[in-house]
């Protein structure tokens, strides 16, 4: 994190970046194909037993997965931290 975050902080912390790779390649309604694809995602707080918990986050606008927290070494937060995390709108301690 960086040195301006203090005890204060109430986020998530730092957070992994993930991701997927599928590597069959995607058929476009134009017929053309595009692959392999990764998608890098992050998760925050806990999924419940019912598995009834989670948000998906979408980032057309960003472009970037790093919605929240911090990664090892970033000069600052994901895009979207001051919403993301515990008591916040999209609260890790409930979602």
């Amino acid at each position: 994190m960086h040195a301006y975050v203090t005890q204060a902080y109430n986020g998530l912390g730092v957070v992994e970046r993930r991701s997927m790779t599928w590597l069959e390649p995607l058929q476009l309604e134009s017929g053309a194909r595009l692959g392999p694809v990764t998608l890098a995602y992050e998760t925050y707080g806990t999924l419940n037993a019912a598995r009834d918990n989670a948000i998906l986050l979408l980032h057309a606008l960003s472009g970037d997965a790093h919605a929240a927290g911090w990664h090892a070494g970033a000069a600052k937060p994901g895009w979207w931290d001051a919403m993301v995390g515990p008591g916040r709108p999209f609260d890790t301690n409930k979602y």
